[in-house]
């Protein structure tokens, strides 16, 4: 998702006060959708003896001599979700690399910004010195195709896109479907209804990922799940990431169809779907970031059961760090569960042991190939 907006916008005058619903405790025993019929769920994999999530690499590389620059996408810090993902990156690999604060850069992006725009912040930062740069986010392909081969000994990283042909560009991809599959699988647990929602910020292949990753694992779960889905905006009008009102109109129109379970991956206007989905006293997944600890979000965190995420933060911290040891070729191709480049988090106390254990032995079955997950609708 595209951190597309600061968090805090109209953040006040969307949040409604209402009773949240009550968890259903993640049992297996089948719920009952609006028209009445059980909904059975599948028998769920055997969680693993032990964690299937990666150690994390504790080496201790010197990155003191680097300049690091971070040209983030619309609305930079604060966004509550992708921007800050890659903040968080950055800030970590400053602090472990030991970069001094002074060779150290963050450039914002504006709103409805033209290609020129990019490519002037991306000359900015290499112009400057700053060596390795990260662009937060696919809106940076097209400035790179003309800026990376301009500054051939400038390390570019890309997030969720590649430079054909672009030595000097590494791509920062993830497989989103797969911390979405779990999110899917967390929403048809937690439906009291059978009944569970997706709203997308842009009809785009990224954001179908995400789609295609929460439709399947709910119906792994529960084949007989009811799923309605709703973008925002059509490919082409990316202010479906920043329009938390238009995202609450989505989820409200979902939310009135019957899902009780609602999953949004719109950037900004998510901010809006957690507001409809307290007003409407039902509940709902994150996406990205943890964000149940979000502080942008506290006035409605507690309908947030659970989060996917995709670890902009980890991605980011790696690049930098092995730009540092001048090996970037041991970066993963994809960020993916096995390497915890996506996953998901539980934080709020919603989801019970036996849904905790049902997600492990999903997400096992991901990582050894038993499942593989789709990436398309």
């Amino acid at each position: 998702m595209r951190g597309t907006a600061v968090a805090a916008i109209a953040l006040t005058s969307l949040m409604v006060v209402s009773a949240c619903a009550k968890d259903s405790g993640g049992g297996t025993t089948g719920s009952t959708n609006a028209a009445g019929a059980a909904c059975e769920f599948s028998t769920p994999p055997s969680a693993p003896a032990t964690s299937s999530t990666s150690a994390a690499n504790g080496e201790k590389v010197d990155g003191s001599a680097l300049k690091v620059g971070l040209a983030y996408d619309i609305g930079g810090r604060g966004d509550a979700s992708f921007n800050d993902l890659a903040a968080a990156g950055f800030d970590k690999a400053i602090k472990d690399l030991g970069v001094k604060k002074e060779n150290t850069r963050e450039l914002s992006a504006a709103p409805n910004e033209d290609e020129a725009a990019k490519q002037t912040r991306l000359r900015q930062l290499a112009s400057e010195g700053f060596n390795p740069i990260v662009g937060v986010g696919f809106a940076y392909t097209e400035s790179l195709k003309v800026v990376a081969p301009e500054f051939p000994n400038v390390k570019f990283g890309l997030v969720d896109s590649a430079v054909d042909g672009a030595a000097n560009v590494t791509p920062l991809v993830f497989a989103e479907q797969e911390g979405s599959f779990l999110a899917g699988v967390v929403a048809a647990y937690q439906s009291k209804k059978c009944h569970v929602g997706f709203v997308g910020g842009v009809d785009i292949p990224l954001i179908q990922k995400f789609e295609a990753g929460f439709v399947q694992g709910a119906k792994t779960a529960a084949p007989k799940v009811q799923v309605e889905k709703k973008y925002i905006t059509p490919a082409g009008d990316f202010t479906g990431f920043q329009d938390p009102p238009k995202g609450q109109e989505a989820a409200k129109g979902l939310i009135d169809k019957g899902a009780d379970v609602v999953y949004p991956a719109a950037g900004a206007s998510g901010i809006g779907v957690f507001a409809a989905v307290k007003e409407a006293g039902v509940l709902a997944i994150g996406c990205d970031a943890d964000q149940y600890n979000q502080p942008a979000l506290v006035n409605t965190r507690d309908v947030i059961v659970a989060s996917s995420l995709k670890r902009v933060d980890v991605a980011v911290y790696d690049f930098f760090k092995a730009a540092a040891k001048n090996d970037l070729a041991s970066l993963p191709k994809v960020f993916d569960l096995k390497v915890d480049g996506v996953g998901y988090a539980t934080s709020g106390g919603k989801i019970d042991a036996k849904l905790q254990g049902i997600l492990e032995g999903y997400k096992a079955q991901i990582i050894e190939g038993k499942i593989k997950v789709a990436d398309k609708p």
